[in-house]
């Protein structure tokens, strides 16, 4: 499909550029010309004041003896058709992209409603909620902060998680002018640049034996991380675009081809439902939150668990497809405000009453499911506030 666009918007660009050149051959010759009427005995009208008057079209003589022309306050011609050509092509691209989903068949249904957006940059650690984010190949991505795009990872290069470190969650991020920020308890802020010196080895960072490559954030971001987590072995590592990454059905056959990831733990886009969040914690002597369990996409105005049935969604301009459902581990038992693990819950009750499916038993083993994990089939942008719509053949 973004073959089929791409090919229309530049169909459209090249019928513009043509009739830029017929414009421009139609222009008499000579420098500073403008476009438009002329009037007798003066220069070329763009209807602005007068000549001589307030606000002037013609050349007015400034300090330095240098004239101001008329032609460098506006565009050029060809400048005009460029961009008409490109807004163009966009609005064609978005109506196509409309009329072929109606065209296929396909229909939708309104489900629910976006009510929260989370990115977690640095693997593990405290997330952050934002208003609007963009849907990436590797997941939601605001300004620098990617998704799961920075991971602290042992001298053998393989990934930390909160499952062996639960203090990680207490580490939170904030970025700001191209540079990120760590902060944690007892700890002086650290700041690491976006963009890494080249000369900073690369790293294998592997989890579940697939690998993604990532950047050495250096000798001061080390020392900190040892510093607050006790630790003398560990090193943080930043994915930079057009490194390798990790392919989800390397390790899980639910997945596509075309699934990747940079650190996260095997999707994109995990969602959830407020409505599943209540459901449980009727069930909970001490309540949880949503926190606990680290969902991309949170949804309003749904049933309990009714995102286990969506199948494939559309919101906004984004398309998302269920993979499966995600087996909960050890890490939800995590206080995200002390770093401190209960012994128990909320797994021990998920068990109780959620079973996965018997085709994913052998990926989930006694693992519980709660929420869905996604697939990205277009990416785009999201809102919170968008309406969700289930997509139907």
């Amino acid at each position: 499909m973004p073959a089929l666009v791409i090919e229309r918007g530049e169909d459209l660009c090249c019928k513009l550029r043509g009739k830029s050149k017929e414009l421009k051959r139609a222009l008499p010759s000579g420098r500073g010309r403008v476009i438009g009427g002329r009037r007798p005995g003066g220069p070329a009208y763009l209807g602005g004041a007068p000549a001589g008057r307030a606000g002037s079209l013609s050349p007015q003589p400034r300090g330095d003896g240098v004239k101001s022309m008329p032609g460098a306050a506006f565009p050029s011609p060809l400048a005009a058709c460029v961009c008409t050509a490109v807004a163009l092509a966009l609005a064609v691209a978005t109506a196509w992209r409309w009329r072929r989903r109606r065209s296929s068949g396909l229909r939708w249904k309104q489900v629910g409603r976006v009510s929260g957006l989370f990115i977690y940059p640095v693997k593990s650690c405290r997330g952050l909620a934002v208003e609007e984010a963009e849907v990436t190949r590797l997941g939601l991505r605001r300004g620098d902060l990617g998704d799961r795009c920075w991971t602290v990872i042992k001298e053998d290069g393989n990934m930390l998680s909160a499952k062996q470190e639960p203090r990680l969650v207490l580490i939170s991020v904030t970025c700001k002018d191209g540079c990120l920020t760590l902060n944690a308890p007892e700890m002086e802020p650290l700041k690491i640049p976006v963009e890494l010196p080249r000369t900073n080895s690369v790293w294998n960072c592997r989890r579940f034996g697939i690998q993604a490559e990532g950047r050495d954030c250096g000798e001061e971001a080390s020392r900190w991380i040892n510093t607050f987590l006790n630790s003398e072995c560990y090193r943080l590592a930043h994915y930079e675009p057009n490194m390798v990454t990790r392919k989800p059905r390397d390790f899980l056959p639910y997945f596509q081809p075309t699934d990747e990831v940079a650190y996260a733990e095997g999707s994109p886009t995990l969602i959830i439902s407020e409505a599943s969040l209540e459901d449980l914690n009727t069930r909970l002597e001490k309540k949880v939150t949503i926190t606990n369990f680290r969902p991309n996409i949170l949804v309003t105005g749904c049933n309990p668990y009714e995102e286990d049935t969506w199948g494939e969604i559309l919101i906004g301009n984004v398309q998302l497809k269920g993979r499966m459902s995600c087996p909960r581990c050890i890490f939800t038992t995590i206080d995200p405000d002390t770093g401190i693990k209960d012994q128990k819950e909320p797994l021990k009750t998920l068990k109780s009453y959620r079973e996965c499916d018997p085709s994913e038993q052998h990926a989930f083993r006694s693992s519980p499911p709660f929420g869905w994990l996604y697939g990205v089939e277009e990416t785009g942008i999201l809102k919170v506030g968008d309406p969700v719509y289930k997509i139907f053949q």
